[in-house]
């Protein structure tokens, strides 16, 4: 499960950040979590609930945007949703494709008290 190590990550990135602002806490997290990042977010969630135990997130309030794939066609050059990681283009089916966005994992904000 992949998803206990980003977990653990973003973990240690909040408690670095707010290290640098002194702050022993975290009121709220968001994240920018992507639809075709591999990230399954039921595993996620139970990571989540599971890594932030006894650490500076424990009592954060957590926001996730999920991002919606989107890609362009390297043959065609049409823009197109993707649902999926690997999805042809609605146009010409080709795959070959650029992704505009969806893969995204980012810990977009932090809100520590004041």
């Amino acid at each position: 499960m992949h998803e206990l190590s980003i977990v653990m990550s973003i973990v240690d990135l909040a408690t670095k950040q707010a290290a640098k602002h002194h702050a022993s806490a975290i009121e709220e997290i968001e994240l920018d979590i992507g639809c075709i990042s591999g990230i399954e977010m039921d595993s996620f969630e139970f990571a989540w609930k599971q890594g932030i135990k006894r650490t500076i997130l424990e009592n954060a309030t957590k926001k996730v945007n999920r991002i919606e794939g989107k890609a362009k066609c390297s043959d065609c050059d049409t823009y197109f949703d993707m649902l999926q990681l690997y999805d042809s283009c609605p146009n010409c089916n080709s795959h070959l494709a650029v992704i505009i966005s969806g893969k995204e994992l980012k810990l977009k904000s932090l809100v520590l008290p004041d």
